[in-house]
């Protein structure tokens, strides 16, 4: 089986390969930029990872793994656009750099490429592989659209909650696994399991991503913590404190994010102290574990031996579950 840092530096070797040094290059610089920008490379190591539960022939999926990863990255262009991130792992975003319109055009771009590497994999399986490509692809956008309706609405459900970050981030993480598979030959109850592995470790993830944005060691985190609070955004944590608080703290959790909304850290500090008098750390932490527990009952049904889920499994509690805490 092959190690997790192998198949990450053989995803970057290709991506190194891409070949986007192209004209324009107002079009193609903006794409190697943000592609150059590394990460942990999740989702076509999984791609690759999911392969390798069934076969050896990793190589059938480098461009199903390359399709994944460029996909992922053309959302985060759109994304931080509609954000109005400034920066992106510690660099300046596309948009910042250029300008909108050039991040906007080389996205396009990007997605279009995408699909040309997905088209290039030779697989048995290929009409179902494009079908999970193009529905995830719809659900990602679908998932960003909630996002943004949810900056409008004061008060939004944990079951809509949750609903948005399936659509937004789990499906794409789950379908790299579902397409890794497929490659793979994987029947098609495995094929299924693996795709429940994944909505269940991106739903983890993304509650993971909430919960360290409040309660990370910064020294180890890396970046300040508190912004979700200071930029109004609707987390896990906001959601559960809403629906647990009540009288003063609720009207002071209303009037922090509704009225008096001041960007400060006398407003992080206030929220933090809520959130800590209702428990909102250890009920976060309660259910990112149930998610993750989930997953991996999921992936305890998969038909290969254990020795051969080892190191998907270690991938994902030493990368994913034991990140930056």
């Amino acid at each position: 089986m092959y190690s997790y840092k192998t198949l990450q530096e053989l995803v970057n070797k290709e991506i190194a390969l891409g070949g986007f040094v192209k004209e324009p290059k107002q079009l193609y610089e903006p794409i190697k930029y943000i592609l150059s920008l590394g990460g942990k490379r999740i989702r076509p190591v999984f791609v690759l990872m999911a392969c390798n539960l069934f076969s050896n022939k990793i190589e059938n999926a480098i461009n199903a793994a390359l399709a994944l990863e460029i996909f992922h990255n053309f959302t985060l262009l759109h994304d931080d656009i509609m954000d109005k991130s400034s920066l992106r792992r510690n660099k300046p975003t596309v948009h910042t750099k250029w300008n909108s319109n050039i991040a906007i055009l080389s996205g396009d771009a990007m997605s279009i490429i995408a699909y040309e590497y997905i088209t290039r994999v030779k697989s048995d399986n290929f009409l179902e592989l494009i079908n999970v490509f193009n529905k995830t692809a719809l659900q990602v956008c679908e998932g960003q659209q909630y996002d943004m309706n949810f900056e409008t609405e004061k008060l939004v459900s944990e079951t809509n909650y949750l609903q948005m970050i399936k659509l937004k981030t789990a499906v794409l993480i789950s379908a790299s696994l579902k397409i890794g598979a497929l490659i793979g030959e994987a029947s098609q109850e495995d094929t299924e399991l693996l795709y429940l592995f994944g909505i269940n470790i991106g739903i983890a993830f993304q509650i993971q991503d909430d919960f360290l944005d409040v309660y990370a060691d910064t020294k180890v985190f890396g970046k300040k913590i508190g912004n979700d609070i200071l930029t109004n955004k609707k987390t896990y944590l906001l959601i559960k404190a809403f629906e647990l608080a009540k009288e003063h703290d609720y009207e002071e959790l209303y009037n922090k994010f509704f009225i008096d909304n001041n960007p400060s850290e006398e407003k992080v500090h206030s929220v933090v102290n809520i959130y800590n008098k209702l428990g909102i750390k250890e009920i976060a932490q309660n259910k990112i574990a149930e998610y993750f527990n989930k997953a991996f009952s999921y992936l305890d049904k998969v038909s290969v031996s254990t020795e051969r889920k080892k190191e998907l499994a270690s991938f994902v509690k030493n990368s994913l579950i034991n990140r930056d805490k």
